[in-house]
This record gives structure tokens, C-alpha cells and sequence, in this order.
């Protein structure tokens, strides 16, 4: 399985990269690989070159791609990683992936446990809501990876909703307040 975590946004909303965000002693970013790394996986992080220098610094040793047009959207900088994933396999497409947007962290190691073992394309739900990470499956890559980058990416797949009661699976980091319930959390 392979995993993008996607940190390209402008965040023009929150007024600083939620990437950057500080959460007790480290940023989300930080923390979200901390999560990840432990569960097996290497994930890739697709940004903004504004920000790059300060993830470089906050997660060394790292893949960071550069999305040169973040503001085409999620697909676009989606397509920036698998590039680079597909660029180290060899130009295998025959991979489950793992898309994590840095913005959305309230989801449970439960829940990610149980999406890592799904073998269909799926995200966890909450009060009828789809959430994040979403698990991709192989044909909903090579859809992603064929498709224009300004393609919305509930265009392209169709995931299984699976419900789960993490109290915070809906967080997007849009404004202090958000930060607020984030640093609340036990991280």
C-alpha cells in the first residue's frame, strides 16, 4: 500500500499552512507522520514550494513533491504524487493508496486500522458524512492519474462508507478555533 499526504492548500482561510500548525511540541505534519509511519506506511507529501523548506525541516528525510499549480486542486496535487510513487515502482500501477489531506486529522488509529485492511475503495463516515483518509483502489488510480487535474476527486471514485464514532472525524482546519479543538485533542 502506498499513501500521499496531501499539504498544497493556500489556507488562505486559517492565514498559515495548516501543514505548519503547531500541536503541543510538533507540527501536524509531524504528527500525521508519526500516525501513518507507524502503521507500516511511507507516505508521500505533496505541497506548495512556499512551504517547502519549512516541511523539509519539520519531517527531514522525507519524499516532498512540489505541486507547481496547487490551485488546481486536489486531483492535481494528488497526480504530483502518484507521479513520484509511480517514478519509484517502475511504473506499476497495481497499488492501493492511501490519500490523507493534512486538514482533515481527526480520524481515529482505529479507523485507520480498518481502512488499511479494506479491499475496496472506502473513507469512514460519521452522522451520514463522508470523511477522511480515503483508501483508493488500483482502477481508481489509474483513473486519478489519466484524469484532468481540475477534476473533483468525488468525481473519479466512488468510496464505501463504512460509519465510525470518531468524535472529530469531520475537523477541517479552517479557522484558530479549529487549531484549538486540534491541540485539544490527546496527541
Amino acid at each position: 500500500m502506498k499513501c500521499i499526504v496531501l499539504a498544497a492548500g493556500a489556507s488562505t482561510r486559517l492565514g498559515q499552512p495548516k501543514a505548519l500548525v503547531q500541536v503541543k511540541e510538533r507540527t501536524l505534519i509531524e504528527y500525521l507522520m508519526h500516525r501513518l509511519e507507524a502503521k507500516g506506511l511511507e507516505p508521500v507529501i505533496v505541497t506548495r514550494a512556499e512551504i517547502v523548506i519549512d516541511i523539509l525541516k519539520a519531517v527531514p528525510g522525507r519524499t516532498i513533491v512540489i505541486n507547481p499549480n496547487p490551485e488546481a486542486g486536489r486531483t492535481g496535487s494528488l497526480q504530483h504524487g502518484l507521479m513520484q510513487i509511480l517514478d519509484t515502482k517502475g511504473g506499476d500501477r497495481a497499488f492501493r493508496l492511501l490519500v490523507v489531506p493534512v486538514d482533515r486529522p481527526g480520524f481515529s488509529d482505529a479507523t485507520l486500522e480498518r481502512l488499511l485492511s479494506m479491499e475496496v475503495c472506502a473513507c469512514p463516515s460519521k452522522d451520514g458524512r463522508g470523511g477522511h483518509p480515503l483508501l483508493l483502489m488500483p482502477e481508481d488510480v489509474a483513473g486519478i492519474h489519466a484524469a484532468n487535474p481540475d477534476t473533483p476527486l468525488r468525481d473519479l471514485c466512488s468510496p464505501q462508507r463504512f460509519a465510525v464514532d470518531d468524535l472529530h472525524l469531520h475537523l477541517n482546519l479552517d479557522t484558530p478555533e479549529d487549531i484549538e479543538v486540534l491541540r485539544d485533542l490527546a496527541i
